[in-house]
Formats: structure tokens, sequence, C-alpha cells
């Protein structure tokens, strides 16, 4: 047998993809992004959708690339996919989409998330028995928009899986909905590895559009029509990113770090082996996702990056490569710390034609003199982030009395200095940002698990810690 495991991580972002290889020999992991390539949902009419056919064929065109990467004679041992969170495909029997693939930001679902909120009694259940707050792109209020204004699909459909479970299925030719993924829903029921009915028949779904979730590290079968990969098995990694992300993180086992997956969102959240429910949790929007091995992970969405990459289209000067973000970086670390910071939960943030518009139009309400240029939006939104980071921390501490000393932070917002000291600054403790491809390591974590190579999680953070690069940002150095 050969002393060198190959894996590959198929990671979907929601503004682009990659197709990294991973490499485990003598304990160490090596990484090789084979293939990367942009994502964006598109607009046709009122609505937004994910360009399916496009993604299959990037997926495929990095697997066939992971395969020429390979060295000699050597082959691949397995695939996992991990995407965002709360997307799906309706299909039928024979596997044939049924209705067209809706993007998360879609405003569809805003009728439904009024009604769920202006129900005290229906929220409260629905979040006793899910753990998932009620959130624009839930997929429970998707699937609900999406059975009443078509409500002949209730025929047609036969499975809804997750993009995950989709990609998986193209791979594999298996059907199944993995746990974690499922837990992003606000269908899952909060107290076992099940659907909640409750939710289900609230929101009119049906039932047996589901399978009950495979945890993380099952083998779906062999690859098909990839000639090139013959024998490679299909794991179910953790689909959801943030939940790849998070198993990647050198945590500490005493359960004493606060975890970040900084991109887009900033997840912020810790592992629990139970939930955090109850009036205040439902009052801070606490979801209670799931880890692969069907344990807890408690988090909240701070808006994240999306501020800063929605800022970026109305100036002309914004950077272009790596240099040019260390430039707006360091210019904007050299102003002064705003007088008052924005007010992240906004929810004119979510998908606003002009970030800018959106920014000055809060600061405008608030009689707040607006920045003068791209690094003083910079600057603000960085500090309003991690403010946002360290009121997620507070709210956790009070409400579970645990006491969180360090914060591991990954991601793209794990690069951005400004963004780690501001966060360490206002939360007061320290932060570790890795240099480490979350969402691949943890993908191909578990795919090395299910091969039986490693042993469990904690034998991997431990042997993946062993060596790993870190900054560490101390409160009060910026």
């Amino acid at each position: 047998m050969s002393s060198v495991t190959y894996a590959a991580a198929v990671d979907l972002g929601a503004t682009s993809g990659r197709v990294i290889l991973g490499a485990w020999a003598k304990n160490r992991l090596k990484l090789t992004e084979v293939h990367r390539f942009p994502n964006t949902f598109r607009t046709l009419g009122a609505n937004d959708y994910w360009d399916l056919g496009t993604l299959w064929h990037e997926i495929q065109t990095g697997l066939r690339a992971a395969a020429a990467a390979l060295p000699r004679g050597a082959r691949l041992a397995s695939v996992g996919v991990d995407t965002w969170g709360v997307d799906y495909v309706l299909l039928n029997e024979a596997g044939r989409l049924v209705f067209p693939v809706h993007a998360y930001r879609d405003p569809r679902t805003q009728a439904g998330l009024k009604r769920l909120a202006g129900t005290r009694a229906a929220l409260e259940r629905i979040y006793a028995a899910t753990g998932v707050p009620n959130v624009f792109y839930n997929t429970s209020l998707q699937l609900e928009e999406a059975v009443a204004s078509c409500p002949a699909v209730g025929d047609l459909a036969a499975r809804c899986l997750f993009l995950p479970d989709y990609f998986n299925y193209l791979l594999s030719g298996r059907m199944e909905n993995e746990l974690s993924i499922a837990s992003t829903s606000q269908l899952l029921d909060v107290h076992s590895t099940d659907w909640s009915r409750a939710a289900l028949d609230y929101f009119h779904i049906p039932p047996q559009w589901f399978s009950r979730p495979v945890k993380a590290g099952t083998r779906l079968g062999r690859i098909r029509g990839f000639p090139e990969l013959a024998g490679a098995q299909v794991v179910a990694v953790p689909g959801h990113d943030t939940a790849c992300a998070y198993d990647a993180m050198p945590a500490a086992p005493d359960g004493t770090d606060l975890f970040i997956s900084s991109g887009t969102w900033s997840l912020v959240g810790f592992e629990s082996k139970t939930p955090v429910l109850g009036p205040e949790a439902l009052a801070a929007r606490v979801s209670n996702e799931r880890i692969g091995d069907g344990r807890y992970r408690p988090l909240t969405n701070v808006i994240g990056l999306w501020l800063l990459e929605g800022i970026m289209k109305d100036f002309r000067s914004r950077p272009q490569d790596n240099r040019g973000w260390d430039t707006l970086i360091a210019a904007a670390e050299k102003l002064p710390a705003p007088r008052e910071l924005l007010d992240v939960t906004d929810p004119a943030f979510a998908n606003p034609p002009s970030m800018k518009a959106a920014i000055d139009a809060q600061l405008r309400r608030r009689r707040r003199e607006r920045p003068k240029t791209l690094a003083g939006y910079t600057r603000l939104i960085c500090d309003s982030l991690g403010r946002g980071h360290a009121e997620a921390k507070e709210a956790f501490e009070r409400m579970t009395g645990r006491k969180f000393n360090r914060i591991l932070m990954v991601g793209g917002g794990s690069r951005n200095r400004l963004l780690c000291q501001a966060t360490a600054d206002a939360a007061g403790v320290p932060v570790a940002s890795f240099s480490l491809e979350g969402t691949a390591v943890g993908n191909i974590a578990s795919q090395l698990i299910a091969l039986r190579v490693v042993k469990d999680l904690r034998t991997f953070r431990a042997l993946l810690g062993a060596d790993l690069r870190q900054k560490v940002y101390s409160p009060g150095r910026g």
C-alpha cells in the first residue's frame, strides 16, 4: 500500500469554488489547489438562481485536474463535497431536476419570514423544535414558498437534496441527506438526528422528500463517470462548509475556544454536546447547527465580509490583487477609530443594490458622518465586524456560563489583520489567525477518518496543530 493517501476536496462557496488535492503522509497534510473558478447567482426576472450546470462542469474539470496532478502510479482514494448552507434541489424519482434552483438571497421568502416573525407562539414553537432562528435564507421558508407558488411541485418532486447531497448523487448515484448541511435548514429536530415533523407540517413540506440524514464519514460508493479516478470512494463529508472549517481548527480539548469562520458570513460559535435553547437564545438568533458526528455547533451569523465585498463595487479604486489589498488595509489601519460603529444586524445589508448607499443611509439616520474614502469605509466595516464578533462571544458566555479564552479564526477574514485586531480589541481575548485552507482541510480530514487512515477528529487536530502556522493578535495592540 502507498505510504501517501490522496483525497480531493470539492469546496464550493457562494462567490468562488475550488478543487483541492490533499496528500496525507507521515501524519502531515499537503494541499495543492488544482482548480479555482468564480461563482455567482443570476437574476432572471424577479428571482435569483444558481447555475448548476456550470458548477457541475467546473467540478468535473477540477476532478480531472486532480487526477492529472497525481504522481505516476498513484490513485485518488476519495472525494468529498462541501458547499454553503440552506440551498437545495428538488428531483423526481429518476434524479431529474423538477424545479429551478433558487439562490438563498432571493427575496421570495419575505412574506413567510414576516408571517412567522409576527406569530410569537409559532416562532417559539419552531425554535424549540429545530433550534434554528427565523432567517430569510432558511430552507424552510424557501420550500414553503416553492410549494405555495407552484403547488404541482408536490406531485413532481420525490426527493429534496441539499447542494452537497446533490453533487454527491451525481458522483456516486446515491441520494442521501448529510447531517451538518441538513441542520442549516430549520427542518431538523434539534433533539435527534431526524427531521422535525412539527416544522415540516408548519411549512407544508412533504416529509417523504427527505431521508434520515447520514453522519459525516459515510461512504456513498465508488465514483462514477471518471475513468481516470476509478476506485475512488465518494465520502459524505460535513456538507456545510462552516462545519468543515470548524473541524479544521486545532481547538483546545477543554472547550475554551470560540471559533470564527470568516468569509461572506462570519460564523461565530463553539462545539457542544447540548444545544443552546430558550428565549435568550431565540432573541440572540443562535442557530444550533450540527457537527458531522451529531454533536452541536451553536453559532450566530454576523454579516461578515459581504459588507466589504459589497462596498468595493462602488469604488473604482478597489484592490485588484493581494498587493492592492495590503495597501488598502494599511491605509485603513492609519485612520483613527470610528466614533460610532455600524449596526451590522441591519437587514438593509442583506442584498442591497448598493452597499455604500445602504451604509450611508444607516449613518444618515443616526446623524453620523460618512467616510470620505474607501479606506474609511474599510476601517468602519472591520471595526464594526470586530464588535459584532465580540457581542456574539459575550452572548454565548452569558447563556452557557462558559468562558472563552481564545478566538480561533479561519477563512478569508483570517488574512485581514485589521479585522483580526479589531476582533481581539473588542473581545478582550487573543485571536489566533491560522494560515489554513479551513474548509478544504476539514473536508479532507473527514475523508481520512472515513478511510481509517486517521483515528478520529481529535487525533487529526493534534497532528495538524503540531506544525500549523498561526499569527496571534493580542487585545489592545491595534
